[in-house]
């Protein structure tokens, strides 16, 4: 049998080597500001310089009173949670379906985190939230997946109706909002994640949001001993003693990434502009495509796009697996199709079923198991995971993607067998 699908030996569609996506935008401005800041200073202490100006900026940015940058998106989720009081003995809800460094520092802090299974969407599932919470809940944790919000009017309300701290993972929907409110300003706080291929970027680096003080000058002692802690926690705050120690954690951004970010984050509007007449594109292209259901959102709600999701439906497809339609469309030189590995349900990595090997001293209850979360497990299996460009001179490429999919999808039953 002959086939003009390329794994099958037929042409590609796209000729062109990889990699199609790169991210972040570099270009001289941002070389200059690198330089710019090698010159001026390469460790800062305090709040000042660099960190100041990027945190004041964040702050307009998001409508928040408090941005605090860390080296981390994982460093600031760890902070976020220990100044909250989160600890020993308490549960914290969290997506079964989210990256992994959403859930691990409470293993840090002694804390359990209880998954909850997601919606269609993939993101946390207001309906299945109540259930999970018991006299011991102490927070309810939100990722946006993907850069889609997820149902923040909604799990705001069951937060506030429990009693519960509202808690933002936004490390996917920098400049994402609903209704014109930014992600990462509806909760008590919320951490962000800036490494290499997120909306904002500084290579490597994170931030925190709150507009609370104690949570504020906590965070600090968490992870900004010394210097910023003198010199902004007030002398008569009882935890002002612990400034010069802290906790005893480093957490600082490096001077370097606060300057990328700072001249990335001028430009994170018009790029997240450009991924949405990217990503409308692509829906338009592929909405009468059966099989291959693209994302839908609320017109009040404006995703980050940080990739755009296709849900692949085997049935309308004669069975084939998606892995068989994954590999066709990898082989036509669509490369950066990607089907997610370690951004997966938690049910199904090991430290989420048997923490003991490495936290031996963890007392909480953690044994889940494959197939505790069928809709979180079911979506994550179903998953291609598209880049969104944001360029129009990215479009030619983005076609090929478009006639790739296509292609494969109309001679889907030559993958069979």
């Amino acid at each position: 049998m002959t086939s003009p699908l390329a794994l099958l030996g037929g042409t590609p569609v796209i000729s062109e080597a990889g990699p199609h996506f790169s991210w972040p935008p570099l270009s001289a401005d941002t070389t200059d500001a690198v330089i710019d800041q090698l010159h001026t200073s390469i460790s800062v202490y305090d709040r000042s310089g660099v960190v100041e100006v990027l945190e004041d900026a964040l702050q307009v940015y998001f409508g928040t009173r408090y941005a605090i940058l860390t080296s981390s998106g994982t460093a600031a989720l760890y902070s976020m949670y220990a100044a909250c009081g989160i600890g020993p003995g308490d549960e914290v809800i969290v997506p079964a379906y989210t990256f992994f460094a959403t859930a691990t520092p409470l293993l840090h802090l002694g804390a359990t985190p209880v998954l909850a299974d997601c919606d269609p969407s993939g993101n946390l599932d207001p309906g299945d939230v109540p259930r999970r919470i018991t006299k011991r809940t102490k927070a309810l944790v939100v990722t946006h997946m993907w850069g889609m919000p997820a149902e923040i009017n909604q799990l705001k309300q069951l937060a506030d109706h429990h009693g519960l701290q509202l808690l933002e993972d936004g490390s996917h929907a920098h400049g994402a909002s609903v209704a014109r409110t930014k992600i990462g300003a509806f909760g008590h706080a919320a951490a962000f994640s800036m490494n290499g291929p997120k909306p904002l970027s500084a290579g490597e680096g994170g931030f925190i949001l709150t507009d609370d003080d104690e949570t504020y000058h906590r965070v600090l002692l968490h992870g900004q001993y010394n210097k910023r802690c003198r010199n902004e926690i007030p002398a008569d705050n009882p935890l002002s003693r612990y400034a010069v120690t802290g906790m005893g954690l480093k957490h600082r951004i490096h001077p370097l990434g606060a300057a990328i970010a700072l001249q990335q984050l001028a430009h994170l509007d018009d790029y997240l502009a450009g991924r949405q007449r990217i990503a409308e594109h692509i829906g338009e292209q592929l909405e009468t495509l059966d099989g291959l259901l693209t994302p839908w959102h609320d017109p009040q709600v404006q995703p980050a796009w940080y990739g755009l999701i296709l849900q692949y439906d085997s049935d309308a497809f004669d069975g084939v697996p998606v892995e068989r339609f994954h590999a066709a469309l990898q082989a036509e030189g669509a490369s950066e199709v990607d089907r997610p590995g370690s951004t997966c349900p938690l049910n199904q990595l090991p430290l989420f079923q048997t923490p003991g090997p490495l936290f031996p001293a963890y007392s909480g209850k953690l044994a889940y198991a494959p197939g505790d979360y069928p809709r979180a497990e079911a979506i994550h299996h179903r998953t291609l995971k598209l880049p969104v460009w944001h360029r129009d001179a990215d479009l030619p490429l983005v076609d090929q993607y478009i006639e790739a999919i296509h292609k494969v999808a109309q001679h889907h039953t030559e993958l069979k067998g």
